[in-house]
């Protein structure tokens, strides 16, 4: 639910999407298509935000890429651990979809 409202967040402000609906999908994607960002959620099956986090940053080594990891968790352990993966930025839910856009201006003015 979270991925299709995101996209049609996103989607209707003007931005090209792609989803996945797994980690291992998703690192896939990150592999072979350039992104400005990617929205990543720490619960995934196959595998895990903070594994895709981590290997798309540290393994792959892509550059130029800003990744958010979006999750339930918020406590400040569970946020320090998901920027040492090399998540740029850390966004508990529940959030405002006006926030999520605002983000993504931010993270393509950067």
């Amino acid at each position: 639910n979270m991925r299709h409202m995101l996209s049609e967040v996103l989607s209707k402000a003007g931005y090209t999407i792609d989803t996945a609906s797994n980690g291992h999908e998703g690192m896939k994607m990150s592999a072979s298509k350039v992104y400005d960002f990617i929205l990543c959620d720490i619960k995934m099956p196959k595998m895990n935000g903070m594994e895709v986090c981590h290997k798309v940053k540290k393994e792959l080594g892509i550059e130029g890429v800003y990744i958010i990891l979006l999750t339930a968790k918020g406590q400040e352990v569970d946020r320090q651990k998901g920027l040492e993966m090399g998540a740029d930025r850390y966004m508990t839910k529940p959030f405002d979809p006006d926030e999520m856009l605002s983000v993504a201006e931010e993270i393509l003015n950067i």
